[in-house]
């Protein structure tokens, strides 16, 4: 292969299983973009509240708030397939019965919110579990293209299901909207039931679905990298969110539009968005990942600030293409940095914690700009948005993202389960592991500086009430002691160990000098204290 070809921004379409899937997810994606056309422009109809029609942007988003994380565990310990196949037929069903209220003239904007905040629901559920599912596709070289050909699919039906879904809507009403997008998943749904993945099976039990998001979470927060692009995630939601939550009123009173102008609009932007998928390869190449992120929230705030001042479409076209560009840079950035930071069995719940973040930025904004709009007008609400996005290009002083990982997050492969002489079960617990190393006086700062960084590693994959400590009687000894709830527990917590980590441990063995191996002390605690009914009768007989 090539230079080029290994460079190429379409190469993850040689493979037939991405390829199919992502063709009918373009379907999907057109369909859902003239259901929002749909949704907006009827709510702008009914109700003459600001709010209301920026909260259909929220009731969209705000489900990926609430939901991502759930649906991330559920990603991480389910079939994805069939995870993805259950919420495209959740969300056929709500499409339905959207579509027939609709037709019967039974909408009112709380019901259209519930909708619309329900099909949602059904996106929350959908969206880790494919994300992390590209990873299983393509090769892990691949990703960066397949995560960036994803915005370019969803961006390249933004450009023309706005204007479409305009031209449905001022044609035969949101109904019909409504109707299409309920066939737009049957495709997608027939391209999952196709979808055959070769995906090994764990020998462990599934992990319950509250410790599967505990790991999330700590996994999450002991990787300092994945919190920076949360936060920054975090905050370019909040910010840019304010364009599309307000750009229905835009359309309607700043340039005295219909449908077709909100559509138009965003073509606009679905057509930058394009444009900057394409560019983002070459983006890579040149510029770091901070560039990246500084350039997205600069170029959006300019976008902003004339697309709430501008009274000319043509004007207002050209900012939301800037606009649109910016928006796929610094997500495509933020999700491919993600799934390179984070290993296969905790991919989804890495990236749905980033939805989480991001979607959130993006509910909080839709009701924060829709407030300002609601108070002071819709320009006002943009040109603060536009001020609020250039501080956020000076938070990359504090808060830099990280360069694209080139760690090995591939499993290390080197545990194998001892074999014990005591009859446990693999929810017995707890397990202590107690690891001894010998350590010369002239290496110990090192070894310190080391088991800072084990430290992070163990708690990372599962370990609790981490510490170290080293013999009174002979200096040289030090042991390094954790707890795991359960046995099967401490065999998850050393398979979740990645070819990257080994470097930790290595030079641990080369700085441990005893004869052997750092011995490894597996012990489960038992307690000998008495119950409290037998400690309360013994303390009975004693006053008789």
């Amino acid at each position: 292969m090539s230079t080029h070809e290994s460079r190429s921004p379409l190469l993850p379409l040689r493979n037939e299983a991405y390829r199919r899937i992502w063709l009918a997810s373009i379907s999907s994606n057109l369909g859902g973009l003239i259901q929002g056309v749909g949704a907006a422009w009827m709510m702008a109809s009914i109700s003459t509240s600001e709010n209301m029609v920026a909260l259909v942007q929220a009731s969209n988003t705000g489900p990926i708030m609430l939901l991502s994380l759930i649906a991330g565990a559920i990603a991480d310990s389910f079939d994805r397939r069939k995870v993805m196949i259950a919420a495209q037929l959740f969300m056929i069903v709500v499409s339905a019965l959207l579509t027939l209220f609709a037709l019967l003239d039974l909408i009112t904007p709380w019901a259209l919110l519930a909708f619309t905040f329900l099909i949602g629901c059904g996106t929350a559920l959908n969206n880790p579990s494919w994300q992390a599912s590209v990873g299983d596709i393509v090769p892990r070289a691949d990703l960066p293209a397949a995560v960036s050909l994803n915005s370019m699919g969803f961006n390249i039906t933004r450009s023309v299901g706005p204007a479409i879904g305009g031209a449905i809507v001022a044609a035969a009403g949101a109904a019909a909207a409504f109707a299409v997008n309920t066939l737009s998943y049957f495709a997608i749904t027939y391209a999952l039931f196709r979808w055959q993945p070769n995906i090994p099976k764990s020998a462990l039990p599934r992990e319950q679905l509250g410790s599967a998001i505990g790991a999330g979470l700590r996994y999450v927060a002991m990787s300092p990298n994945l919190g920076k692009v949360l936060f920054r995630g975090f905050v370019f939601g909040l910010t840019a969110t304010a364009i599309l939550s307000l750009l229905p009123i835009v359309a309607r009173d700043q340039l005295a539009g219909g449908p077709l102008t909100f559509g138009g609009l965003l073509g606009a932007f679905g057509l930058g968005a394009i444009f900057g998928a394409l560019a983002n390869q070459r983006a890579r190449e040149i510029l770091s990942s901070e560039d990246i992120v500084r350039a997205a929230f600069a170029g959006f705030a300019v976008a902003a600030g004339v697309t709430g001042i501008s009274a000319s479409v043509w004007i207002t076209a050209l900012a939301l293409m800037v606009a649109g560009a910016c928006w796929v840079l610094a997500l495509s950035l933020f999700n491919t940095v993600v799934q390179l930071s984070a290993p296969r069995w905790v991919v989804g719940r890495a990236l749905s914690l980033y939805q989480t973040a991001t979607f959130g930025g993006m509910a909080t904004g839709s009701w924060l700009w829709g407030s300002v709009a609601e108070s002071y007008g819709s320009g006002h609400a943009l040109v603060a948005s536009s001020l609020l996005m250039i501080a956020g290009v000076f938070i990359g002083l504090f808060l830099p993202m990280p360069a694209f990982a080139t760690l090995d997050l591939d499993p290390l492969n080197r545990f194998n389960e001892p074999a014990l002489k005591l009859d446990i079960r693999p929810r017995s617990g707890p397990i202590v592991i107690h690891v001894d190393f010998e350590i010369s006086d002239e290496d110990v700062p090192e070894f310190l500086r080391i088991m800072v960084e084990r430290r992070r590693i163990r708690l990372r994959d599962g370990a609790r009430n981490w510490t170290l400590m080293r013999d009174l009687e002979n200096p040289d000894i030090w042991t390094e002691t954790y707890h795991v709830p359960t046995w099967v527990d401490y065999v998850r917590h050393n398979q979740r160990r990645t070819k990257a980590d080994a470097e930790i441990t290595d030079r641990l063995l080369e700085l441990h000098r005893g004869d052997r191996p750092p011995k490894v002390h597996r012990m489960i605690e038992r307690q000998a204290i008495p119950p409290a009914d037998d400690v309360f009768h013994q303390s009975h007989l004693d006053h008789h």
